[in-house]
């Protein structure tokens, strides 16, 4: 059940029987020569959809734009300030418990998110601690990528290929959501340089000219992303069942 699809008479109906929402969040940024801008948010997407179908499950609508000021080097990258994603957190949840929302499970799809993700929880608790909201909220956050079944899949599929960004494992999964875009380029050298760190914007593109870090996204396919998405869906799947218990 997706939320922008709803209508509110609906979702006053969803609260009756359950209170728990899922909402994916990513980013907008490159992915190297094969990969989608819209990848980190693609793959928490695509899992959240079709986790919600299976399970009954609300599901929000996506935040797409997240922390990748190290991308601007890119054309097409599109980043927000640590202070407005965590904003951004905050109001999102802030309404959604005013309807009466009790648990909320951020499925993310982009690591340079988690830290101010879980900044924004401390936050909102802070916040609530301190008696100026009422209302109780847990909060859930589950980064796919590093969901024991995905990883177990990946490294089986792609061992130490899959690197750390633009990775073949998120190029694939996106791709099954979207087969119609999928890129096929020549990739040189096949596994780019290893992550050794990176500062600014124009560090990274300097360390990374191409945007690969450690990985060969030219392994990627879409029937990899079917399977990808049946283990993320199963990982997601107990990250909720995990909240609910809270």
């Amino acid at each position: 059940m997706r939320l922008q699809l709803s209508t509110w008479q609906e979702i006053e109906q969803y609260l009756q029987r359950a209170t728990g929402v899922v909402i994916p969040v990513g980013s907008t940024e490159q992915h190297g020569p094969n990969g989608l801008i819209g990848t980190d948010a693609i793959c928490p997407e695509t899992i959240a959809h079709a986790l919600g179908e299976r399970e009954d499950i609300l599901v929000g609508p996506t935040l797409s734009i997240g922390m990748a000021q190290h991308h601007m080097g890119f054309p097409g990258t599109i980043t927000l300030r640590p202070g407005t994603l965590i904003a951004l957190i905050r109001d999102t949840v802030e309404s959604l418990v005013t309807h009466g929302f009790t648990h909320i499970l951020f499925v993310n799809g982009h690591g340079g998110n988690i830290a101010t993700l879980q900044t924004a929880f401390a936050d909102i608790q802070t916040t609530r601690s301190f008696g100026g909201v009422a209302g109780e909220v847990q909060l859930g956050l589950h980064n796919w990528f590093l969901g024991a079944r995905a990883r177990r899949l990946a490294n089986e599929l792609y061992g130490a290929a899959e690197g750390a960004h633009a990775t073949p494992s998120e190029v694939s999964l996106s791709w099954y959501a979207w087969p119609e875009a999928v890129k096929r380029v020549p990739l040189e050298p096949e596994v780019a340089p290893a992550a050794a760190g990176f500062g600014d914007a124009r560090d990274f593109r300097r360390r990374y000219p191409d945007g690969r870090m450690g990985s060969n996204p030219g392994l990627a396919c879409v029937e990899h992303g079917r399977r990808l998405l049946e283990a993320g869906i199963e990982d997601a799947l107990e990250a909720w069942q995990q909240l609910l218990r809270r």
